[in-house]
């Protein structure tokens, strides 16, 4: 899956974050999971196909706000 393919729900040019390579959160209008990008995480080892990453509060702050949870 491309990035086009996603919608972007973080750092649409709030200032903080708004090159690619930032943390973000998307969702995949096909089937509505969420991805996201971050940091990778080494707190513990996830199964196989996992991986851990991290984002700061605000970035999942500003996905929420932008689905109107």
């Amino acid at each position: 899956m491309a990035r086009e393919e996603l919608t972007r729900l973080t750092g649409n040019g709030n200032g903080q974050c708004s090159q690619n390579d930032c943390p973000n959160v998307y969702r995949d209008e096909t089937d509505g999971g969420i991805v996201v990008q971050g940091d990778q995480c080494t707190a513990f080892q996830p199964p196989a196909g996992e991986a851990l990453v991290k984002i700061p509060e605000h970035v999942l702050r500003e996905a929420v706000r932008a689905l109107g949870w």
